[in-house]
């Protein structure tokens, strides 16, 4: 059983790692030192969004490998055999959506009436309350953009 409690710690360790920001104030490593273009530009609208999970493959190996050990444990010879297949099959099932839910992520959409009259929205992780009417900072570059105060 110990097996298996370890398979769990190490699985759930590999999802933590899986998660990444999707915040205003969050920046990626390949993003620190790039030009970003700044425009300004006032809140019209925010609406709370859900902003899904990842669903890599990390999730269902993770879960595969858990549910594979725990199926180890049921019965001898061929019935062992079967009940690993089975726990493999289905922790990886089960591991995929476990994943998705741990990940998902509550966000805001940010609708914003620029000062050159253009309107854009924008969605990011719920990190920061936005309001409307409110001056706010749209900074993009490199395929991110994000509201800043």
């Amino acid at each position: 059983m110990s097996r298996l409690a370890i398979s769990v710690l190490l699985a759930a360790a590999l999802l933590q790692g899986c998660a990444s920001s999707l915040s205003g104030s969050s920046y990626s490593r390949e993003q620190a030192r790039t030009e970003q273009n700044v425009r300004f530009g006032v809140v019209e609208s925010v609406r709370q969004v859900q902003i899904e999970g990842t669903k890599s493959r990390v999730g269902s190996a993770a879960g595969a490998v858990v549910g594979g050990i725990a199926g180890s444990e049921i019965g001898q010879g061929k019935g062992s055999a079967v009940g690993t297949v089975l726990g493999a099959v289905g922790g990886a099932v089960a591991g995929h959506a476990i994943e998705e839910a741990t990940t998902r992520k509550g966000g805001l959409e940010i609708t914003v009436k620029l000062e050159g009259g253009r309107t854009l929205a924008v969605v990011q992780e719920a990190d920061e309350a936005f309001r409307p009417g409110e001056r706010v900072r749209v900074l993009s570059g490199g395929g991110v953009t994000r509201v800043t105060h």
